[in-house]
């Protein structure tokens, strides 16, 4: 399912509130009860939100992500946004890392046209979309292969991107919390991003508004060890202020 722009913006009101009632999201949207229903139940049918009597809340599980497929789908319009963005600012005859998720496999898309990069990435995803551009060298890590999305994960990728130091990480990420936490689900996967953090001249976050405020069980790291965040939509409270204190330059993709 690819959700409808009023769908989308019920997604993100949920995320930043975590449970909201059908009244105040028919308020909010200006649509009667039973079009938030119809939507609401359509969301849940694809594991985006969870129903209880009277509202809704955002999925329970901070163990594991929702599938590949529908975070393919989840905002697409939005992600290719923030991929262009990110694009539009890398320089060519650049090193750089990609990292698992959707998002990062947007940019590699939107980095087709570019010339003499250098990529090392541990989402064979991403290697096949860059692999198909002659301008541009990809490097992959060693590791296990996740057959769900094609991430590569484990103490052998952490081993191989610990030879570099490249100029830029772009990287995506499942969870920012209120208190500027980057969390993420598998913690073979955090190794790896974590890795990639101390191995980057400057580190750029693409993440989608659907982010903030979303819950995940591992720590990866925090708002102060990004530079640059790319996401599609203003922040909700407090994250324009969190941002601001860590000094992460905030670029909205339009």
């Amino acid at each position: 399912m690819q959700p409808n722009p009023r769908q989308l913006t019920l997604l993100s009101l949920v995320q930043a509130r975590g449970s909201v009632s059908v009244e105040q999201l028919a308020e909010h949207l200006q649509v009667t009860l039973q079009t938030v229903r119809r939507d609401v139940q359509k969301l849940a049918d694809e594991g985006l939100l969870a129903r209880f009597h009277g509202g809704v809340r955002v999925p329970s599980s901070t163990t594991e992500n929702i599938a590949h497929q529908q975070r393919e789908s989840l905002n697409a319009e939005g992600k290719s946004r923030i991929a262009r963005a990110i694009a539009a600012a890398v320089p060519n005859g650049c090193s750089l890392i990609l990292n698992i998720g959707t998002t990062t496999e947007a940019v590699a898309h939107a980095l087709a046209e570019h010339s003499g990069l250098r990529v090392i990435t541990n989402n064979l995803n991403v290697a096949r979309i860059l692999s198909a551009n002659p301008r541009t060298e990809v490097i992959v890590t060693g590791g296990v292969v996740r057959g769900r999305d094609q991430g590569v994960v484990g103490e052998a990728a952490v081993d191989f991107i610990r030879q570099f130091k490249v100029d830029l990480a772009v990287m995506g990420i499942s969870g920012i919390e209120a208190d500027g936490t980057l969390r993420d689900y598998d913690y073979r996967e955090v190794k790896v991003a974590q890795t990639i953090l101390s191995h980057a001249r400057e580190v750029w976050m693409a993440a989608d508004a659907s982010k903030f405020n979303r819950p995940a069980m591992v720590e990866v790291g925090q708002l102060s060890q990004v530079d640059r965040l790319f996401t599609d939509a203003a922040p909700p409270e407090p994250f324009p202020q969190l941002l601001a204190d860590a000094g992460v330059q905030l670029h909205i993709a339009r």
